[in-house]
């Protein structure tokens, strides 16, 4: 008997294949090539809420991967930092403050209400590559990095691996304007 997970990774590789107009081989290597790539830039670090372990930092089992800022965890306005190159980080790694306000980390699974379920993958690509939300909307803030560099090829993958994982319903809240005082 197969195993379940094997089933349905066929079964969303075929359904991936449907979508952006490629073989189930070719699916199977861009939700790889996806994988890869968001392992390899890190994604989750931010994405995916962690908690304190034996040695440091590691992904909380109990929330979602690349969930974004759990929607129930609630923070006080920005803490007044002292001048300088100084920044404020949530023990769960998926909030930042600075002086740009607080900004969260987005909820990156496909949920169409919460996450990037509606993006298509010229907002996606855009997004990524210019550092607006969707392309055209807000500045994305700190630590979200800009990606001019990737490939047509590259943004394919990870834009079909993150559209292809689990949706989460979860709503991270706006970013945070920096305080007035």
């Amino acid at each position: 008997m197969k195993n379940p997970l094997h089933i349905l990774f066929t079964a969303l590789t075929a359904i991936c294949s449907l979508f952006i107009g490629v073989s189930a081989g070719e699916a199977d290597d861009l939700l790889l090539r996806g994988e890869y790539l968001t392992k390899i830039m890190d994604c989750g670090a931010c994405h995916t809420p962690r908690k304190m372990g034996p040695v440091g930092t590691e992904p909380d089992g109990s929330r979602y991967y690349m969930a974004g800022h759990p929607q129930d965890i609630q923070l006080p306005p920005p803490p007044a930092l002292p001048k300088g190159p100084w920044k404020a980080i949530s023990a769960a790694n998926t909030a930042w403050a600075g002086p740009w306000g607080i900004s969260y980390s987005s909820n990156l699974t496909p949920d169409r209400e919460t996450g990037i379920g509606t993006w298509s993958e010229k907002m996606f690509a855009a997004s990524i590559r210019s550092g607006k939300h969707a392309g055209t909307g807000r500045n994305l803030l700190p630590p979200m990095p800009k990606y001019p560099e990737l490939t047509v090829e590259d943004m394919k993958a990870i834009y079909s691996y993150l559209r292809n994982r689990a949706p989460v319903a979860n709503r991270v809240p706006p970013p945070t304007p920096p305080s007035t005082e």
